[in-house]
């Protein structure tokens, strides 16, 4: 992987809630599944069948009038706990190796410029969790 980012300042901006309102899926990992049904007080099946839409290839969150099912106007309701995509945003391989979509993101994101500079290793290895954890996007 080649990061075209070498140096990022990000800080998550308080009550901001924009990268949860774009368009888009929330894909889930095989870990983030336990996980989120634990924090849920439900089982993994459970969970499943209520919040899950999954493929032959994928699964991701079913989705409420196009939003996340755990975004309210107080923000994430299940922020300890919350899928890998969300947890790594916005240091995603697609943002991180390419400048133009890292200006098309802080363009809406009003954390990305913000705070302290995160480091190179913090970078790689979220963009490396990304990878990992969601392999069918990332594959080839």
């Amino acid at each position: 992987m080649l990061l075209s980012i070498r140096l990022m300042r990000f800080a998550c901006q308080p009550g901001c809630t924009r990268c949860c309102t774009q368009e888009g899926w929330i894909w889930l990992s095989a870990e983030d599944v336990p996980r989120l049904a634990a924090f849920r007080g439900m089982s993994t099946d459970e969970f499943q069948r209520v919040y899950v839409y999954s493929t032959k290839h994928t699964i991701r969150l079913r989705m409420h009038k196009g939003k996340c099912p755990f975004l309210e106007a107080e923000g994430c309701s299940v922020h300890p706990a919350k899928p890998t995509q969300c947890r790594a945003f916005p240091f995603w391989p697609e943002i991180l190796e390419d400048k133009k979509e890292l200006k098309e993101t802080s363009e809406w994101c009003p954390g990305i410029g913000k705070g302290d500079v995160v480091s190179v290793e913090t970078l790689e290895r979220s963009a490396r969790e990304m990878r990992k954890a969601y392999p069918h996007m990332y594959s080839g």
